[in-house]
């Protein structure tokens, strides 16, 4: 946690708002959808759902295949245990929601699926999209592809399996968001980056979680950054944006939001 501190310091010292982009494309989506302030519809479900999941007291075996949690290592853990410590905040559902709207993707792949809050976001940010979602822990993933069918959340293939794995069968696919939260470790990182690169369009966003999770998470990131195939790339402290325009110029932005 000092680690993560002294880098929001860092963060908050060097960053802006949409007064220091002069990119336009950045721009819109500064002003557009990071900073949109309409009440859409949508997010009294992404409260609903994360709600239910915060009152859920099921018990169910956990098996972590990332880096961990910083909250708890028990074997047994409650639903609204790892809905309250380790799904995606309300804030960042809704800014799932307005991105996939936004660029109104229509193949997306998360890597981490947890209890589906981020998916479910995704889903009603574009009710038509497919979305392949990959988890590691069998019985999380029992638990949450039911919840996500019982909230009427369709067109999602929730794989079950090892994600460095899973994801090698997957490099024939093009997906226009690529959602990176299933291993906040370096190499883990690179490796996902590295392989699913050959599944990216001219148009295709990268969104990588918790990139101040760790010094090797950082590092993770600052290699990405400077890869030859990424253009655009938007640090906002949670999440770390790549974009492969090739009508940009390579250009980092540091952003609040």
């Amino acid at each position: 946690m000092f680690y993560q501190t002294i880098q929001y310091i860092k963060f908050i010292l060097k960053s802006t708002n949409q007064h220091g982009v002069h990119s336009p494309f950045v721009y819109n989506l500064v002003t557009k959808c990071f900073y949109d302030k309409t009440v859409h519809t949508a997010y009294n479900n992404i409260f609903v759902y994360k709600k239910n999941l915060r009152k859920n007291n099921t018990k169910i075996t956990f098996t972590d295949l990332g880096a961990g949690s910083l909250i708890s290592k028990e074997k047994q853990r409650l639903i609204s245990e790892i809905a309250k410590n380790a799904g995606t905040t309300k804030k960042r559902s809704k800014l799932l929601y307005r991105l996939t709207s936004y660029f109104n993707f229509t193949s997306i792949l998360e890597l981490g699926t947890s209890l589906g809050i981020s998916t479910h976001a995704m889903h009603l940010g574009n009710p038509n999209a497919s979305i392949t979602t990959i988890e590691g822990c069998p019985n999380i993933s029992g638990f949450t592809k039911a919840n996500l069918e019982n909230n009427l959340s369709k067109n999602i293939n929730l794989v079950t399996g090892d994600i460095s794995e899973v994801i090698k069968n997957l490099t024939s696919n093009t997906y226009d968001l690529i959602f990176f939260d299933g291993n906040h470790k370096k190499e883990a990182t690179l490796n996902y980056f590295e392989t699913l690169l050959k599944t990216t369009h001219n148009d295709s966003v990268f969104i990588f979680d918790d990139i101040y999770w760790s010094e090797g998470m950082t590092e993770a990131w600052k290699i990405i950054k400077q890869h030859p195939k990424v253009t655009v790339t938007i640090d906002t402290f949670f999440w770390g944006f790549v974009f492969f325009r090739r009508e940009q110029v390579k250009e980092h932005f540091t952003i609040r939001v």
